[in-house]
């Protein structure tokens, strides 16, 4: 197997840019500079030392301690190759094939086996960097097979998606248009009971194409919808503003913000999600005409949003469930819904790296929905 070689590794500062090796061979080089100039001393004094004493005895002993130094000499010397030999090939040649082996895993062949006999500590340490890999190789083809079954889960969510918006709605649009062509051509022969029939079957027809719209575009977050780029959120807004004006008007309801920033996004979910959030605070709006205020705040990397309403507002017991798809905490006939929208509010901030809550601890009536966003950077911009 091979995939994705690792980026390089960082360069060694300092001395550690010098090997191991070059190390072993500078002091091995100064230890036998120092010893071959101590022998060297030893033997000037020794001659020194004969000169001026001129007793055989102390010739003899001055021509033994030569030949110790030399014995000492040798000896040290044979140590010294013995030691060179050792760390030659019990040490730095094991070191470099471990090298040599992780090298090669680093360049992407991530099957290549780590392994050296000697010494025990580079064998055990071997070892234990190669179940590493092993178990990372593992878990990198586990991440592979899901990846495969996501892409193809998500290839047939595609299909689905096409086809509930083509093939499933014809036949609803179909059945709320000959259903209300039957009350128009009929409706002087039916009773009441009849002509609610009706108005359920239409009603539920349209409901059910309602709920197929909300569920594509729920589908559609982080699939199909454009990059993320630099965008200012008050042009979003600006957007979400146009598209409600009909139903602000309506309402009589009043719609402040702060200075809103720029931020990484996708313009239309953007726009989208502004527009849910004011959508839902004035629908579940009370006997006042709405107000709500769009804030924001800077919090680190990210900018936090904030959509405040004096509406009815939301019990903190329901802050999880009301971010589920298809709950609903009140009944359909007194807040027309799917149930999604919220949902999808979350689903659109996750997309983007942040995070959509219901602010418990908010001051003053109704609802404060907080969500957070990444702020656009210098190569953004």
């Amino acid at each position: 197997m091979s995939i994705h070689p690792l980026p390089p590794p960082k360069e060694p500062t300092g001395l550690g840019r010098l090997p191991v090796a070059r190390w072993f061979l500078a002091i091995g080089l100064v230890a036998g500079v120092v010893l071959l100039a101590g022998i060297v001393v030893a033997m000037m004094m020794s001659s020194r030392a004969r000169a001026l004493a001129k007793a055989p005895a102390v010739e003899a002993q001055l021509d033994q301690l030569n030949v110790a130094l030399i014995v000492l000499f040798a000896v040290m010397l044979a140590f010294v190759a013995a030691l060179a030999f050792i760390i030659r090939y019990a040490v730095l040649k094991p070191v470099d094939q471990l090298t040599q082996q992780v090298r090669k895993v680093a360049a992407g062949d991530f099957d290549h086996t780590l392994h050296v006999d000697r010494p025990a500590e580079l064998a055990e340490l071997s070892s234990h960097v190669d179940s590493m890999r092993g178990r990372i190789v593992s878990a990198w083809r586990v991440a592979a097979d899901q990846a495969e079954e996501l892409r193809r889960s998500n290839g047939e969510l595609e299909q689905f998606a096409y086809v509930a918006s083509h093939d499933l709605q014809e036949p609803l649009r179909k059945v709320a248009s000959f259903t209300q062509m039957l009350e128009q051509r009929y409706g002087h022969q039916l009773d009441d009971r009849a002509k609610q029939y009706i108005h359920y079957a239409v009603d539920g027809a349209k409901r059910m194409q309602l709920l197929i719209n909300d569920l594509l575009d729920f589908s559609r977050v982080g699939r199909v919808t454009g990059e993320k780029t630099a965008i200012d959120s008050d042009a979003a807004l600006d957007s979400a503003l146009e598209n409600l004006s009909a139903t602000i008007e309506d309402t009589e309801a009043t719609v402040t913000r702060d200075e809103l920033p720029k931020v990484r996004a996708n313009r239309l979910q953007l726009a989208q999600l502004f527009q849910n959030l004011i959508e839902n605070a004035i629908k579940f709006r009370s006997e006042e005409p709405p107000r709500i205020h769009i804030g924001v705040s800077r919090s680190g990397d990210m900018w936090e949003f904030s959509c405040s309403d004096n509406g009815i507002g939301v019990e903190p017991k329901y802050a999880d469930r009301i971010f589920l798809i298809f709950q609903r905490l009140h009944p359909r006939d007194v807040y027309p819904g799917t149930g999604i929208g919220l949902a999808l509010c979350r689903k659109i901030v996750e997309y983007h790296g942040g995070q959509l809550w219901l602010d418990g601890g908010a001051e003053g009536q109704g609802a404060t929905f907080r969500w957070t966003l990444p702020a656009a950077g210098d190569d953004d911009e």
